[in-house]
C-alpha cells in the first residue's frame, strides 16, 4: 500500500514536534536552552560574588594571589551593600546565599534583599531576607522546590528568571544588630536584548500581626498592569487564645482583571491550597510544601507556586485568604468560657440520618453555639492571627503601584517569644 502522507507533510510535522520540545524545555529550564544547544556569540554566562564583584571577564579571584581572599563580604549593622550593580541587558537564573544569615533567626528577618531593574528608583523586590528564599517567621528548614531550596538549613537558593533590559542593581541592607557575613553568588546571561514579551519579577511582602475578624488577609495588593501571579509562602501564629483549634479552613480569593466583590479564582481551604487535606504536616515538594507545621505552638510556614498551573493577568490582580478556624462545639464553648469571641459561620449537622452543610451567615435564625440542638460536629468560626506572606509576580513595568516593605518593628514583632524561643532557635 502505497504512503498516503507526502515527504513535504512529514518534514513539516517533525519540524513542529522539534520545536514544541525546544520550546518546552526553554521554557522549563528557566530561562535557557536546551542542554545541547550551543549559544548565540552575544550570549556570555557571568557569575558575581566577592570573589568577582563586577561580574566582568577575565576579572575573578584577583585578590590573595588567587588563593580564595575575597569569599564573603562583612556588612555592619545599618549598613547597605551592593552586591549587584550590571548595565545591559541580561537574565539572572540563579543567586546562593549563606552566611550568619543561615544560623542567626533576627537577621533572616531582619536584613532585607532589594531589586531594582532598568534604573527605577523604587525596587521592584524588597523582603526580609529569609521570606524572600521562600520561608517566613525568620525561621530555616531543609526545603527544595522549583524555585527556592535550603539543602541543609544553612543556605538558600533560588532559580528564578529575572529579565532586564537596562540594568539589574541588587544591595542587601543589614538592618540587623549584629554583623553580617555575606557569602553568595548571582549567576545571569548578559545579552544583546531579552525578549519582547519578557515580564520583571517582583516581590510584595506584608505581615499583620492581628488580623481583623471577617475580614480576609491580603497576600497581594490590587497590582496594575499585565502579569502572571507566581504564587506566595505565607506564615501564621496562631493566636494563643486559640491554641489547639485548628487555623487553616480560610479559601483563598484571586482577583482578576476588574473582579471588585467576588473573585474568578477561589479555593477551599487553606491546606487545600497546597495540595494535602484533614489537616497540615511538614512537606516539600515542586509546587506546594509546608515547611513549618508546629501544631503545639500554633506555628506555620507553607507555600504554593503556579509554575504549571499560570495565573495571567491583564489589567490587575489581587490575592486574599480566608481567617478562618475549625473546632467541634465543645472546645469552641471552652474557649468562649475564657472570654474569646467565637462567630460561628459554617457547620455540619445530620438531617433524617444525612448529612448536611449548614450555612450559617445564610441563614435568618441561625442557632447560638450554647443551643441544645447546635450539633457537637465541625464547626468554621471566624479567627484574627498573626499572618505575614510573600507574594511573587511578573509585571510589564519595572516598579509596581504596591506600598513599601514594612519597618523593621513591624517585622520582628513579638518573633522571639511566639517563635525563636518555642521552637529553640538561635537569634
Amino acid at each position: 500500500m502505497k504512503n498516503q502522507f507526502s515527504k513535504p507533510i512529514i518534514v513539516k510535522v517533525c519540524f513542529v514536534m522539534v520545536l514544541f520540545f525546544v520550546t518546552i524545555l526553554t521554557v522549563n529550564g528557566q530561562a535557557t536552552a536546551p542542554l545541547f544547544q550551543s549559544a548565540p556569540a552575544n550570549v556570555q554566562s557571568v557569575w558575581v560574588s566577592p570573589e568577582n564583584p563586577t561580574g566582568e571577564k577575565g576579572k575573578g579571584g584577583l585578590t590573595n594571589k588567587g588563593a580564595k581572599g575575597n569569599a564573603f563580604f562583612i556588612i555592619a549593622p545599618n549598613e547597605t551593600k551592593s552586591i549587584l550593580d550590571i548595565k545591559g541587558a541580561g537574565i539572572i537564573n540563579r543567586m546562593w546565599l549563606s552566611g550568619t544569615i543561615g544560623i542567626n533567626a533576627e537577621q533572616r528577618r531582619a536584613v532585607r534583599i532589594d531589586m531594582y531593574w532598568d534604573g527605577a528608583k523604587k525596587p521592584a523586590v524588597s523582603a526580609p531576607i529569609g521570606d524572600f528564599f521562600g520561608i517566613a517567621h525568620g525561621l530555616i528548614a531543609r526545603y527544595d522546590n522549583e524555585l527556592f531550596s535550603s539543602p541543609e538549613a544553612r543556605s538558600f537558593n533560588f532559580t528564578i528568571p529575572m529579565p532586564y533590559r537596562k540594568s539589574a542593581y541588587i544591595t542587601i541592607t543589614n538592618e540587623s544588630t549584629t554583623e553580617l557575613w555575606l557569602w553568595y553568588d548571582i549567576n545571569l546571561l548578559k545579552m544583546d536584548k531579552v525578549p519582547k514579551d519578557a515580564l520583571y519579577f517582583h516581590t510584595f511582602w506584608n505581615r499583620n500581626s492581628k488580623t481583623t475578624r471577617g475580614e480576609d488577609y491580603v497576600i497581594l495588593p490590587k497590582v496594575e498592569g499585565n502579569g502572571r501571579y507566581i504564587g506566595t509562602n505565607i506564615g501564621v501564629i496562631g493566636d494563643s487564645l486559640y491554641r489547639g483549634s485548628w487555623f487553616g479552613e480560610g479559601e483563598i480569593k484571586i482577583y482578576l482583571d476588574g473582579d471588585e466583590k467576588n473573585p474568578s479564582l477561589v479555593g477551599t481551604g487553606t491546606e487545600d491550597y497546597i495540595g494535602t487535606g484533614w489537616g497540615q504536616g511538614e512537606f516539600a515538594f515542586r509546587y506546594l510544601g509546608s515547611t513549618i507545621a508546629s501544631k503545639e505552638n500554633d506555628v506555620y510556614a507553607f507555600y504554593r507556586y503556579h509554575i504549571p498551573d499560570p495565573v495571567y493577568f491583564h489589567k490587575n490582580c489581587k490575592v486574599t485568604i480566608q481567617q478562618i478556624g475549625n473546632a467541634d462545639k465543645n472546645y469552641l464553648l471552652k474557649m468562649k468560657a475564657k472570654g474569646v469571641i467565637i462567630i460561628p459561620v459554617w457547620m455540619l449537622a445530620k438531617d433524617e440520618n444525612k448529612t448536611i452543610q449548614r450555612r450559617l451567615l445564610d441563614e435568618n435564625n441561625p442557632p447560638k453555639l450554647e443551643d441544645e440542638n447546635f450539633p457537637v460536629t465541625s464547626t468554621h468560626f471566624l479567627r484574627d492571627d498573626d499572618v505575614c506572606a510573600t507574594a511573587y509576580f511578573y509585571l510589564d513595568k519595572p516598579a509596581s503601584n504596591l506600598p513599601e516593605l514594612p519597618v523593621l518593628q513591624v517585622r520582628l514583632k513579638d518573633l522571639k517569644n511566639t517563635v525563636w524561643d518555642k521552637l529553640k532557635l538561635k537569634n
